[in-house]
């Protein structure tokens, strides 16, 4: 009874001297308890990192073996969704799989290394959002082909994609600059590119979707490896620290 009133008494004390700014004296139990450390993870930076960079890998490895593998595909006029239906369209959809979570994958890094302000923070969400779109775009299997069975999304799909990749370029720019200005005139440069050349496939010829398509996916494979590229440096950086 007398050592319950005692620590009783002892935790008033402890709080009312935290209350007024005074440290609290340590526990027993405080002690025994890990302390609390925050702190970077230079192997989730480096595992993540080459998460995304085998996520590019893979979708266009997909896109490669399924423009031999599905017969009567023309990869100049035949644009990737055609690829990504019918009897062989698991080929395609494993690539977009991939792709999806390695920009979620990069979301969780940019979450646990926050370079930036409001910004950054816009650039994560988009991210989040970009990476849910593409998981959809090979999940819905429907690709506007003149579909009328149930809702129809694809093209509001392909907007959103559009939407978000510009949203990612330009919000991670001013953080990235942080690590090195490289990085902010790359992302600046891939943004600028993107806005420009995305809207202008909905306006071209239909014998050229194909190849501008993969263009396209070749201008979002440098955002995913520039950011890639800075948080595997980023992991060096601690490492060596």
């Amino acid at each position: 009874m007398e050592d319950q009133r005692f620590l009783n008494r002892f935790s008033f004390e402890a709080l009312a001297q935290g209350q007024q700014g005074v440290p609290m004296p340590p526990t027993t139990q405080t002690i025994e308890q890990m302390p609390a450390k925050v702190d970077e993870q230079p192997e989730l930076l480096r595992s993540l990192s080459l998460f995304a960079v085998f996520g590019c890998i893979m979708l266009a490895v997909s896109i490669v073996i399924a423009d031999f593998v599905v017969p009567d595909h023309d990869w100049i006029t035949d644009t990737i969704s055609d690829l990504g239906a019918g009897r062989y369209e698991f080929i395609v959809d494993m690539g977009l799989y991939a792709f999806s979570a390695a920009l979620i994958g990069l979301a969780v890094l940019a979450s646990h290394v926050h370079l930036g302000e409001w910004d950054w923070s816009v650039g994560i969400v988009s991210l989040i959002v970009f990476g849910l779109l593409v998981f959809l775009v090979g999940a819905r299997n429907e690709y506007g082909d003149n579909d009328s069975e149930g809702w129809v999304i694809h093209v509001y799909l392909v907007y959103s994609i559009g939407l978000a990749m510009t949203v990612v370029c330009f919000a991670f720019a001013r953080g990235a600059a942080r690590a090195s200005p490289r990085y902010r005139a790359i992302l600046i440069a891939t943004g600028s590119v993107w806005l420009v050349s995305a809207p202008v496939f909905f306006f071209l010829p239909t014998d050229v979707d194909g190849i501008y398509e993969r263009y396209l996916g070749a201008v979002s494979f440098v955002l995913i490896l520039t950011l890639a590229h800075l948080f595997m440096q980023r992991a060096k950086q601690r490492k060596a620290n």
